[in-house]
């Protein structure tokens, strides 16, 4: 990681988990869902508690593929991207609306899924997000991915948003990456794939 001004993106290891803690912070949405929310069916979501989000992205960070990529702005920890073979999203895979635009390949697990995006207060707006899409289709390539997909939202359909609302991407940030929508699972919900072939 260097200090130049340039966005660094490394995936998350089980050496790099103080870099992770710091991007989630104490307060907020990341720090309860330690991005386990589409991992976890709903009933499993509800029983759970941040202290086993967190536990369970720990774990996670020691495996293989990773669970995700950190994004670094002049040696600080400032980002991060979900993602991983769609077939381990459980949600994802319940998902009917999904479905309908996916087809039968739910469960195919050379198709990757971009879940959700953490950007550090006082860090948005300079480019981040866009630079760990970036580097997110050589990481699923090499861990044998076919297709890349997210699941962002349209901030040209209905009205303002929050920024913890797009925790998702948005679609743009998507299209500038070269994802193609296919079709759309609500209103200002587009499907998103890269073809990695």
């Amino acid at each position: 990681m260097n200090n130049d001004g340039v966005v660094q993106v490394e995936p998350l290891t089980a050496g790099r988990w103080d870099d992770a803690v710091a991007v989630f912070g104490t307060r907020g949405d990341p720090a309860g869902c330690w991005c386990q929310f589409f991992r976890l069916d709903p009933t499993a979501w509800r029983a759970s508690t941040p202290e086993q989000n967190r536990d369970r992205l720990s774990g996670q960070a020691r495996s293989s593929p990773p669970p995700g990529l950190l994004a670094y702005l002049e040696g600080e920890p400032v980002g991060w991207l979900a993602l991983g073979p769609r077939p381990g999203y459980a949600r994802l895979r319940g998902s009917r609306n999904l479905a309908r635009v996916a087809g039968a390949d739910l469960e195919d697990d050379g198709v990757w899924a971009v879940t959700c995006f953490v950007v550090r207060v006082g860090r948005r707006g300079q480019g981040i997000a866009t630079a760990l899409l970036r580097a997110a289709p050589d990481v699923a390539r090499a861990h044998g991915a076919r297709v890349l997909e997210g699941h962002p939202v349209d901030v040209s359909q209905g009205g303002r948003r929050s920024n913890a609302e797009l925790y998702h991407g948005v679609a743009s940030t998507f299209v500038a990456c070269g994802f193609e929508e296919i079709g759309r699972t609500s209103q200002a919900r587009p499907v998103m794939r890269l073809s990695l072939t």
